[in-house]
């Protein structure tokens, strides 16, 4: 059995929203919650604080309980935090949604059943990611347990969509005659306080370093320091070597609707990470 832990980065007035979910196999899975607990410990004995929760947001801007820490400081941290993920070995899976994009395509009635939100439209497409990828794996050693952060507002509507997917799903991930819809989905999607669900702090970490990488590269905003790009870009370059095939995500022939409305969502430097596996 998998676990998937799901966050975003982008609510705000942000132009993009990213969704990313790592994914664990069941069985190294208390020794990775261990660790980050492990890892939470020794960022408050740096800062002189109890921190209970990594929030990638204030942590990469220095605000909050990290005002003390260097710019230099922080990015070796997340280095730290990069090198202890790709050691372990999880995967993980993600996606992008042109919040402007979206809203045009909203008002002209040109989005599937289902993408009536940027949130709820990159939670399904990552599911249906997942879905299409574990499904061809040989060795796939069970189903995959969805969890999400809290977002009160989405959490009824995501869960109906799993529980009833809409019929142009099964087009995305080719569905057999005799398949179940979302056959390698363990029930509807779980939602928790990331306090306590630790994993999902991780997803947090490289939904908001996708964001970022993102902006920069479409020329939506400035980096913050000299040098960002290229450390955003070696931080990417991890996450591409763990990341699932572009094709679960955005593949580059036999498009469905689905596809093509997903792909006309994200930015292209987005699309172009894991096209090589």
């Amino acid at each position: 059995m998998k676990f998937c832990y799901s966050d975003e980065s982008g609510l705000g007035v942000e132009p993009y929203l990213i969704m990313a979910g790592v994914i664990v196999d069941a069985q190294r899975m208390h020794v990775t919650k261990d660790d980050w607990t492990d890892l939470l410990s020794i960022l408050s004995k740096v800062t002189e604080r109890t921190i209970h929760e990594f929030h990638t947001r204030d942590f990469y801007a220095g605000n909050g309980p990290w005002r003390g820490m260097t710019g230099p400081h922080r990015a070796e941290v997340i280095d730290a935090i990069f090198k202890w993920w790709a050691e372990r070995r999880h995967g993980v899976t993600f996606t992008a949604i042109d919040k402007a994009e979206h809203a045009l395509r909203l008002a002209d009635g040109a989005l599937l059943a289902g993408c009536e939100t940027p949130w709820r439209t990159a939670a399904l497409h990552l599911i249906l990611s997942i879905q299409k990828q574990h499904q061809r794996e040989e060795r796939n050693k069970g189903h995959t347990v969805l969890f999400f952060d809290r977002e009160p507002k989405e959490e009824a509507p995501l869960t109906a969509l799993v529980a009833k997917p809409p019929g142009w799903t099964d087009e995305y991930y080719s569905r057999g005659k005799k398949q179940a819809q979302l056959d390698q989905i363990v029930d509807v999607p779980f939602f928790g306080d990331s306090k306590e669900v630790l994993l999902v702090q991780v997803a947090d970490l490289i939904a908001y370093v996708l964001r970022r990488y993102v902006e920069i590269q479409e020329g939506r905003i400035v980096g913050q320091y000299r040098g960002e790009d290229d450390r955003l870009s070696r931080w990417v370059k991890v996450i591409a070597e763990r990341c699932m095939p572009a094709a679960a995500r955005w593949p580059a022939k036999g498009l469905t609707d689905a596809d093509r409305m997903f792909q006309g969502l994200a930015p292209a430097s987005l699309r172009a990470i894991g096209r090589d596996k």
